[in-house]
């Protein structure tokens, strides 16, 4: 997974903390309250970005309402899993990894694999 561009990571973060669909007037209107941007710029990018699979989209009318295809943390998982996946050596890119955790990170990390290790409850 290539990582988001720097508009791309602008409207997904909308998405992301607002955790409900949005059309792409209400993402212009929140970036404009910071600067200016084309709406036909960020329909193009939010496109792209449904075609991407980032984004899904439902017709509401005249409108199409767009919403976050995975959570922000669904993401950055899919960034490192690729990170990951560039090394030849996956154990020794994981000790890395862990190297550059801060304490609260890597127990964090412990809490992880913990409960990966446990059974589903059903």
């Amino acid at each position: 997974m290539r990582r988001l561009g720097e508009l791309e990571a602008e409207i997904m973060d909308r998405f992301w903390r607002w955790r409900r669909p949005a059309t792409v007037r209400e993402i212009v209107d929140d970036i404009n309250r910071h600067r200016d941007i084309a709406y036909t710029t960020v329909t193009t990018v939010t496109g792209i970005l449904f075609h991407k699979g980032h984004l899904t989209r439902t017709r509401e009318g005249r409108v199409w309402l767009y919403r976050a295809a995975a959570t922000r943390e669904a993401y950055a998982a899919a960034l490192m899993a690729d990170g990951l996946g560039a090394s030849e050596d996956r154990p020794a890119a994981l000790a890395r990894f862990v190297e550059i955790l801060d304490a609260d990170e890597r127990d964090a990390l412990c809490t992880a694999l913990r409960e990966a290790g446990r059974p589903a409850r059903g």
